[in-house]
């Protein structure tokens, strides 16, 4: 195990007889890892990507081979070796993020137990059901501060506990993807504080939390959960092994990043800056971030959420996810799309992302409520409603298609503003990454409905940027993660762009329809949610 340290400079400021040093971020996703070149200044400088294949099957399983996932990690090492000169030698620390939650379970000879249920799987549902209803549940949430569902892998574990235990019995650890990695590249077995303790723990302590394990039946499990470190203050060398299937150099202190939600956060730019700073990615997923000490974490009274560490002493953040966000504007722009192409005309989708803005232009702001649930998983954030569905309220004669867009568009915003609510005050200002940010239309929109200026990154590889800072603080080239911030992600954020007042003023107008219409609209929810089920049972007879 190696303390942090001083980094070890040769032939001058960063740089070795054979260039300037790097550090190099995994961020290993559900469908792609991705190892990214850094100098120490923050530069990126070359990346190299892999996908990364999981499997869904018909009982609601979803799953990821652990070597497969360990391969295609060494993979892309061994491709951005072929992009940046002298990598090996030139490499003064390597830091690896993933996909959250989810259960990587290793048994004798660190060898894989059975395929990982990524945070995708949804067999624990049944499990999830019972153990939100039970008394203690409350109690869980009071000390993880995060809400319980599918995804987690207290939930999954606690699933096969119940219905699978010989997986559990032939196990020896329980650990996340990013752990799996860190595993074969160091030969360590760990966690780190924000999983730990979102998921078994104490946001408070950032430890593990025995009213926690016995809230989800686990006390006899415990054995399973791997110790806790922080990769900003300990590493372990590459092993010999791993050198081999990267072509690195064995000896090359590796970091444990936090996970992948909050390195990409932390890149993007959730914490620094004056008041109240927040970061939302809206990409296909919308998640929504606001840095806190822990001190002024706020509860609220549904359970809902996560609340995750920083890698900054005593600063959480707390988290709402929305299951779809820019999904509703590839299903509004597939409409047209579909349409055209009914007449003959195909055209392409960037060329319909391209007319967002002139129909933003074309409609009048805040005449219509629309919902973005459109994800067939309903929504969790900031609320959790499996059957929840998109829809349109306060449609008339009078609207056309570019105000279907502009209602998508605002009920993005909605739903930001919904999960930033869930989290107390609305921030004092927005930073923004994913693929809405691009849009100056989208961004005018997202930053009025939650009365904050938006500041967008240009930083490209946010979440192994994140992990890459964790090690550029480990091996002592920064004294800490604010000296970090100040270098790698203050000079990529662009100006603050101040919200428009008189849209502002039409979402406040908005925002109480949109919000009594999302609990209205519950019990419709359910009816459909039946009448589907109806519809499958009758058509599975049929078929038999």
């Amino acid at each position: 195990m190696m303390a942090r340290g001083i980094l070890c400079r040769i032939g001058g400021a960063g740089e070795t007889m054979s260039g300037t040093q790097i550090v190099i971020g995994i961020d290993a996703g559900t469908s792609v890892i991705k190892a990214v070149a850094f100098e120490m200044d923050g530069r990126q400088i070359a990346s190299a990507a892999v996908p990364n294949r999981y499997a869904s099957h018909g009982d609601g399983a979803v799953t990821q081979p652990l070597t497969q996932t360990w391969e295609d990690c060494a993979a892309a090492l061994r491709a951005l070796g072929e992009r940046v000169p002298n990598l090996a030698a030139r490499t003064a620390a390597i830091s690896v993020t993933a996909q959250g939650d989810g259960t990587w379970l290793v048994g004798k000879g660190d060898a894989p137990v059975t395929d990982a249920w990524l945070w995708l799987d949804a067999r624990a549902a049944p499990t999830v059901l019972q153990l939100a209803a039970g008394p203690a549940n409350r109690a869980r949430f009071e000390a993880t501060g995060t809400g319980l569902n599918t995804c987690q892998q207290g939930s999954q574990m606690a699933h096969m506990d119940r219905h699978h235990p010989a997986l559990l019995d032939g196990a020896e650890v329980a650990l996340h993807c990013k752990d799996w990695l860190y595993l074969n590249l160091t030969g360590t077995r760990a966690t780190d504080p924000s999983e730990a303790s979102f998921t078994f723990g104490n946001f408070r302590d950032r430890r593990y939390d025995d009213t926690v394990i016995d809230a989800l039946g686990l006390r006899h499990r415990r054995a399973l959960l791997p110790d806790i470190l922080d990769g900003t203050q300990v590493t372990h060398p590459l092993t010999s092994a791993a050198a081999a299937q990267t072509g690195l150099r064995a000896g090359t202190p590796v970091s444990l990043g936090y996970v992948d939600m909050v390195m990409t956060a932390l890149g993007a730019g959730v914490y620094g800056g004056a008041g109240d700073v927040a970061c939302s990615t809206i990409g296909s997923t919308g998640v929504h971030m606001r840095a806190v000490r822990w001190q002024d974490v706020h509860l609220n009274a549904e359970g809902t959420g996560y609340v995750i560490c920083l890698p900054v002493p005593g600063i959480v953040t707390q988290v709402q996810t929305n299951m779809a966000a820019t999904l509703n504007l590839d299903w509004v722009l597939g409409l047209a799309a579909d349409a055209l192409s009914a007449f003959g005309q195909d055209v392409a989708h960037s060329d319909l992302v391209a007319r967002i803005e002139g129909w933003l232009a074309q409609s009048k702001p805040g005449q219509i409520a629309y919902h973005p649930y459109i994800s067939e998983a309903g929504e969790r954030g900031p609320f959790v409603n499996a059957d929840a569905r998109a829809g349109f309220v306060g449609l008339s004669l009078a609207h056309g298609y570019p105000d279907l867009v502009r209602a998508v568009a605002e009920g993005m915003a909605m739903a930001m503003r919904d999960c930033y609510a869930a989290m107390g005050q609305m921030p004092s200002e927005l930073r923004l990454t994913g693929g809405a940010a691009r849009s100056k239309g989208l961004r005018g929109i997202l930053s009025a409905g939650i009365h904050a200026p938006v500041r967008v990154s240009a930083r490209e590889e946010a979440g192994a940027a994140g992990a890459a800072m964790m090690a550029a603080v480990a091996i002592g080239a920064y004294p800490d993660m604010e000296a970090c911030i100040d270098a790698w992600v203050k000079p990529l954020l662009g100006e603050a762009e101040a919200p428009d007042p008189a849209l502002t003023a039409a979402y406040d107008r908005l925002f109480p329809a949109f919000s009594a219409a999302r609990h209205g609209l519950v019990p419709a929810w359910d009816a459909l949610a039946a009448a589907r089920k109806d519809s499958a049972a009758s058509a599975d007879t049929k078929g038999t």
